[in-house]
């Protein structure tokens, strides 16, 4: 924006329209110049309803200013349709934008709403690759990775891209959620598919064992079927128990564990006993900030389970 709207020539058969904050605002926004003139002429041409190359061009300068209002991007797809753009152009344009405004819904949808239009997704997973290599938890470009590889069935490779993503960081939780997404998809979970993540999962574990994210992936990929009942799985905790490792999430692992015994009926008589233990050395000593979860599982395992020789 070089000069401002109501000093251009081409502008002045328009009439700027100022925002209307009411008769008494409490808190009146404290607009620059510049933008408090590019509104006024962006609100014009909403009530006129013009769809032009100049229109196009003020959005563009309204976008700048503002990437995160709504209006201002619904407008302006208008009209792109209108003229018959090129969307290539177009997405080229709302690249830049992302790269300067990662962590915009608004933005995201934009080129959503573009991909949807072309139906040539062919750009969109090095984009978001890109993206995510400047914040691998991006949420945005999560959302909108996933929404192409479900859309255009793009599942081939995801995996292992995933798999670089947990070796450069094996805490990434969004690439562990990102792992699970793919295989819902891509497989049912089966013993096959079951037996390769339950591994993958406790090889990451045994490297960090206080990441939470692979507990809870293993959890994931054990919920239908049952933790306790997945062979070797409660000796491979046990063997990290007994070896000294305190990992509150490898406790809570085996207390979920034990709880299915219980449920399921199939524990010895020292089940619940064991499960109280576990509960209570982590609301004193391993997790103790969630103190008060953990006495709350404990006396919800004695009550639902408990006789009155375990009280």
């Amino acid at each position: 924006m070089d000069n401002f709207y109501k000093d251009k020539e081409e502008w002045k058969d328009v009439t700027p329209v100022p925002q209307d904050d009411g008769p008494h605002p409490v808190v009146r926004i404290a607009y620059s110049e510049r933008f408090k003139d590019c509104f006024d002429y962006f609100r014009a041409i909403l009530k006129s309803d013009e769809k032009s190359e100049r229109a196009l061009q003020l959005t563009a300068d309204a976008a700048e200013l503002n990437p995160a209002n709504y209006s201002v991007w619904q407008y302006r797809r208008f009209i792109l349709k209108a003229l018959n753009k090129d969307l290539k152009e177009e997405l080229d344009f709302i690249k830049e934008i992302i790269q300067d405004n990662p962590k915009n819904y608004q933005v995201w949808h934009h080129r959503k709403c573009l991909i949807d239009w072309t139906q040539d997704p062919s750009e969109e997973l090095e984009f978001t690759e890109e993206i995510l290599h400047l914040d691998a938890k991006n949420y945005h470009a999560w959302s909108h990775r996933q929404w192409i590889l479900e859309t255009f069935k793009l599942w081939d490779g995801e995996l292992a891209f995933v798999d670089k993503l947990l070796s450069q960081d094996l805490r990434n939780n969004s690439a562990w959620n990102q792992r699970f997404f793919v295989i819902s998809n891509v497989s049912k979970i089966e013993s096959a598919t079951i037996k390769t993540e339950v591994e993958y999962a406790l090889e990451k574990i045994k490297k960090a064992p206080n990441n939470e994210s692979p507990w809870n992936y293993l959890r994931g990929i054990l919920s239908d079927h049952g933790m306790y009942k997945y062979s070797g799985l409660m000796d491979t905790c046990q063997e990290m128990y007994n070896n000294n490792i305190r990992s509150p999430y490898l406790i809570g692992c085996i207390i979920d564990m034990y709880e299915e015994m219980l449920e399921d009926k199939t524990g010895d008589d020292d089940t619940l006993v064991k499960a109280v233990k576990h509960c209570k050395e982590l609301a004193e000593q391993f997790d103790v900030i969630r103190k008060e979860y953990w006495l709350y599982v404990e006396r919800s395992l004695v009550c639902r389970f408990g006789t009155n020789k375990d009280e």
